[in-house]
């Protein structure tokens, strides 16, 4: 019975590895215990939803008709509920059925990350202008592959380099495959919730704001570790992978193929409220939508690999199938019942050489976090499919066949 609930069973014991025993115990008891009622339902699912600087955790009431939430001990209960009342509605309010799950912990307290003997994690800095930001690099303690790889990897809001890290696995990935990574950080100074501003036009443009400042990072790694010019990638997520989507279409001459996580298209928005607008998957008026990160300057095509959640509430699903233009051209579809504990739908596009050169993955149950990734950072859900490695997959696909000048 345990081999039959393989997704309830991922959910326990990444629960038992963030120290959550009770929930861990009991998501098992709820998959012993069978299915209930005149359908088959899935175990619970624990969430963790950031509030402020504190944890909710609560159930799903929609994945068991009868489940009860998950109740602390009376002195953390009455802690927990000294929240403004519209904090507390809030909170209730993400925590609708479809909503993003799990959010592993909040964010903004990763727990120290596990550097390999020889292996670099060191913090950097660039200066642009007026302008500058702080970087992490990650150097694998194993011989660099060659060709030498870079992926640039841009964290989401109130998310850092040292959190993304350890939710994305994405230095392990590195000394696997021998390449490496960075992570800028943006600052509270540039936004409020650390969030990359992708709807700013500012922002939206080569040679100016934050892509000048990530393009120039780039550059300085590309000289100072001898990387092939056609193994230079960039990820991100959410306000991260909207970065990423601009960084494409901006420098399609610089990144060499780019991933979008839970992101939005370039130039989707130019300010905060057709921002919030088009997260909500609406059209602004006036506010154009590009064709997506694969039209980018001088016609070049720029490589993209798309993951969304299709039960994402905090960006809609219709903007990953905006940045690849799904309803254009032709796409082989796949549809995987079981991936690694959520079924998803992946579409495919191929050049006239039939090399692969836009992916679209649809994860069905899934919200807004990274998807295969660690309960060491926030804003994952461990039930895959491996992002992470199947971006990488991605990328390294992508390069060196496709014949373009650097």
């Amino acid at each position: 019975m345990l081999m039959r609930r393989p997704p309830e069973l991922r959910a326990a014991l990444e629960l038992t590895r963030a120290g959550k025993l009770n929930a861990a115990m009991q998501t098992i008891q709820r998959a012993l215990a069978g299915p209930t009622g005149e359908a088959s339902q899935p175990a619970i699912s624990p969430k963790v939803v950031d509030l402020a600087s504190e944890e909710w955790t609560a159930t799903d009431a929609a994945a068991s008709p009868n489940a009860t939430p998950l109740r602390s001990n009376r002195h953390d209960q009455s802690t927990r509920n000294r929240r403004p009342l519209r904090d507390v509605i809030d909170a209730l309010n993400r925590l609708k059925p479809g909503g993003p799950f799990p959010i592993s912990r909040p964010a903004g307290r990763p727990r120290p990350l596990h550097i390999p003997a020889g292996a670099r994690f060191e913090t950097r800095s660039i200066s642009l202008e007026a302008s500058g930001r702080t970087y992490k690099v990650y150097v694998p303690a194993r011989t660099l592959a060659e060709p030498r790889s870079l992926l640039i990897m841009l964290h989401g809001c109130t998310q850092d380099p040292d959190d993304f890290a350890a939710g994305t696995r994405m230095n392990e990935l590195a000394e696997e495959h021998g390449f490496i990574v960075a992570y800028p950080a943006q600052p509270k100074s540039a936004n409020p919730s650390s969030c990359w501003n992708w709807f700013n036009p500012r922002d939206q443009m080569r040679g100016a704001g934050e892509p000048a400042i990530i393009a120039a990072l780039t550059a300085d790694l590309i000289a100072e570790h001898d990387i092939d010019r056609r193994r230079v990638f960039a990820a991100g997520l959410s306000a991260g992978g909207g970065m990423a989507a601009i960084l494409g279409a901006t420098y399609p001459d610089l990144y060499y193929a780019i991933g979008v996580h839970s992101g939005l298209p370039y130039r989707a928005a130019s300010d905060v409220v057709s921002a919030l607008t088009v997260m909500r998957g609406q059209e602004m008026p006036g506010v154009s939508r590009s064709k997506g990160g694969r039209e980018a300057l001088h016609g070049a095509l720029v490589p993209t690999i798309v993951f969304h959640g299709a039960a994402d509430k905090i960006v809609h699903p219709s903007n990953g199938a905006q940045i690849i233009n799904l309803d254009q051209g032709h796409w082989e579809s796949y549809q995987v019942s079981d991936g690694a504990g959520r079924g998803y739908k992946r579409m495919i596009s191929r050049d006239t050489s039939e090399q692969i050169m836009a992916e679209h993955w649809l994860i069905e149950g899934g919200g807004h976090a990274w998807f295969g990734g660690s309960v060491d950072g926030s804003y994952t859900d461990p039930l895959g499919p491996d992002a992470s490695r199947e971006m990488v997959r991605f990328f390294f696909g992508a390069s060196p066949p496709r014949d373009r000048e650097p």
